[in-house]
């Protein structure tokens, strides 16, 4: 760690006493993801940023994530997240911007055991990352599709289900995309996946922003938590422009 974060770091300490210097998994790409996903940015190992995930993947293209960082509600930026054994290790990188609470339900490929990441980057431009280890049997990122045996596939792309949950102050709203989410390592299909997401209210004011990676397993399961009544509208986006749009009561 150099000086600049380890100043930050004591200052931030009396306001951060879960935060710790050690890796809480320990793991010999830290420092490389440190640098290709932060930047060298200053950094704190936090266990208020909470990963919550299956100690064992059962089934590998499948795998549910959550991430958690509402202990810093008002206060993030945006939320990072990989895989770091992955072979294309990027998840989600996830713009919480108004009237959604900093949480995320997603779920995920893994090609073998692996640390999981999540970095949230505060106002005060401090990195809190939280971690977690999964085991696999493997091959998650290397299965075929089971999307593509499906008669007529193609025609439900972009097709949407699901509702509103509430929770008291929240409102959860699940939800699970129709796409195949092609990553590019399956001989003879190249890469198609959905690559942004918008989230606006009935205003169409913009609550929050996502990009997706190939690393989110096919037909892919999202869940948001949004403050305040009224319909959400998720729009989407793939990597050969196909655009989409749904509304949820």
């Amino acid at each position: 760690m150099n000086w600049r974060a380890r100043w930050l770091l004591a200052c931030w300490l009396p306001l951060a006493a879960q935060a710790v210097e050690v890796d809480p998994v320990p793991s010999v790409m830290w420092a490389f993801y440190h640098k290709q996903m932060l930047g060298d940015a200053p950094f704190v190992f936090d266990e208020r940023v909470k990963l919550l995930a299956p100690p064992f993947a059962e089934d590998a293209r499948q795998v549910p994530l959550e991430i958690d960082a509402r202990a810093f509600k008002g206060e993030v930026v945006r939320i990072l997240a990989w895989a770091e054994l992955n072979p294309l290790p990027k998840i989600v990188d996830f713009e919480p911007l108004t009237g959604v609470l900093p949480w995320l339900s997603i779920r995920i490929r893994v090609e073998q055991a692996t640390p999981l990441r999540a970095a949230v980057l505060t106002r005060d431009g401090l990195w809190h990352v939280g971690s977690t280890l999964i085991d696999a049997a493997g091959g998650g990122c290397t299965a075929p599709s089971v999307v593509r045996t499906q008669p007529g596939w193609e025609e439900r792309i972009g097709e949407v289900l699901g509702g509103r949950y509430p929770r008291g102050e929240f409102s959860r709203v699940r939800l699970q995309v129709a796409h195949p989410m092609d990553n590019g390592m399956v001989g003879g299909i190249p890469e198609f996946f959905i690559n942004h997401a918008e989230l606006r209210d009935q205003n169409d004011q913009l609550l929050a922003r996502l990009e997706l990676f190939p690393a989110v397993s096919e037909n892919p399961n999202l869940a948001f938590d949004i403050e305040g009544a009224g319909q959400t509208r998720l729009m989407l986006r793939d990597n050969s422009g196909n655009q989409f749009d749904a509304a949820i009561p």
